[in-house]
């Protein structure tokens, strides 16, 4: 697991691993090992802390250059700020 951090940041900065704000009223994080996740499909519940839990959990997929097929980046958890890959 990996302890996340809550940042705010505009377009032109990037999330760093483990981190996750708000731009322009939507959810993004950056899951440990780098890729993005666009949370706006996902239900986030924002926590007296500043910290969020997501839910249903965050799958980071791209498609294969060459046979086309899903290829999972991360899959995991973010519960109270705490990543846990699955």
């Amino acid at each position: 697991s990996m302890i996340g951090k809550r940042r705010d940041f505009t377009g032109s900065e990037r999330l760093q691993a483990g981190e996750y704000g708000r731009l322009e009223g939507q959810w993004y994080a950056c899951t440990p090992n780098g890729n993005l996740a666009n949370l706006t499909a996902h239900e986030v519940a924002e926590h007296e802390d500043g910290t969020i839990t997501v839910s249903p959990s965050i799958l980071v997929s791209t498609t294969s250059p060459n046979k086309g097929t899903r290829v999972e980046l991360w899959h995991g958890y973010l519960e109270r700020g705490v990543w846990r890959s699955c």
